[in-house]
């Protein structure tokens, strides 16, 4: 059976995912790009200059082996971008996701084909109904939980998220969207791993435990 996976979000030291506040010039707030220089400097991110070892072994877990992907409408685009029929997401023609995607949002839409097998498909639905709807559409491929932290916090609480990677990133951010808030005593349901790199990040994969 399919798993649903989150790869590579990136969290302060105080646990926020993003900062604020956002914008279309600011997507990630205050945070700037500072929670992803990790990974921009890889070669998953870079095919030409970036490096390998262990920051590019995990971002590269990313895409292998994943047939759809859930977001949130904040992943989609800015506060407000519902009000805007032109706005197709912040990828261009071409998203990098390559399979239909589910965007989590109250305002539901008709559907967006994109190029390179992307379809965006806009729902007003609970994260079982969605994931309901991705199993569908992912055959026997695996399910990606894309974000921001509000979506996979609710999936990890709803208890449909089999694979969580989380990269801390030694910042500190004070403001923003908080991944952790609810989330006291997950350690009872996941294997926790940590794994810290020479750029000063550290990778916390979470497994789901075994039940008998």
């Amino acid at each position: 059976m399919s798993i649903t996976r989150v790869h590579n979000l990136s969290i302060s030291l105080d646990g926020f995912a993003t900062g604020e506040p956002q914008s279309l010039e600011a997507p990630f707030g205050h945070a700037g790009e500072r929670l992803h220089e990790w990974m921009f400097a890889t070669r998953y991110w870079d095919e030409s200059r970036g490096s390998l070892g262990g920051d590019n072994a995990f971002a590269e877990r990313h895409t292998p082996g994943i047939g759809a992907e859930i977001m949130g409408a904040n992943k989609f685009g800015p506060p407000g971008w519902q009000d805007d029929p032109e706005w197709r997401g912040w990828w261009g023609p071409n998203p990098p996701f390559h399979t239909p995607t589910f965007v989590l949002t109250h305002h539901a839409q008709p559907s967006i084909e994109m190029e390179g097998g992307t379809t965006f498909h806009f729902l007003d639905a609970s994260p079982a109904e969605a994931l309901e709807q991705a199993r569908a559409a992912a055959g026997d491929q695996d399910i990606r939980i894309g974000g921001g932290a509000t979506v996979v916090r609710d999936f990890v609480l709803a208890g449909l998220v089999d694979h969580l990677h989380l990269v801390q990133v030694p910042i500190l951010l004070g403001r923003g969207v908080r991944i952790w808030d609810g989330l006291e005593g997950i350690e009872d349901t996941y294997d926790i791993e940590a794994v810290s790199t020479p750029s000063g990040v550290t990778h916390l994969t979470f497994t789901r435990k075994a039940t008998a």
